[in-house]
């Protein structure tokens, strides 16, 4: 993705809620369960709350009984990075917003489908457009 959100701290803090801020710059992670579109079954398009990037497609969304919203993959193209990440005593595979860089989940080897991967994200990162 070329086109990088470049926004200070500052303009980040007035752009997002105290929970967005805390999950999309500083890493953090809601509580299971809690968030908005864990149980979300709506079609449509989940985007990133920070920058508006497009994320996760519902067609690609499932319950995988963990508390936060799962998907299989995230939408074509390059939408997501991820990073090794070791924060906590783990080892884990960060997942970022490829635009604005910031948190969303991680991703686990562990889901259905032919890739086998859960991308397990915070509600508090993502935006819903309904189709």
């Amino acid at each position: 993705m070329t086109d990088k959100a470049n926004l200070s701290e500052a303009e980040w803090r007035e752009k997002l809620t105290p929970e967005q801020y805390h999950v999309l710059r500083e890493g953090g992670t809601e509580r299971a369960f809690t968030g908005k579109y864990e149980s979300n079954k709506q079609s449509g398009l989940y985007k990133c709350a920070g920058c508006g990037a497009p994320l996760f497609a519902s067609e690609t969304k499932y319950n995988s009984g963990s508390g936060w919203p799962s998907y299989t993959a995230p939408v074509e193209g390059d939408a997501v990075e991820e990073l090794r990440d070791t924060a906590h005593g783990m080892v884990r595979t960060e997942v970022r917003c490829a635009k604005c860089e910031g948190h969303l989940g991680h991703v686990f080897p562990d889901g259905p489908g032919p890739n086998g991967l859960r991308y397990c994200i915070n509600s508090a990162s993502l935006d819903f457009e309904p189709e």
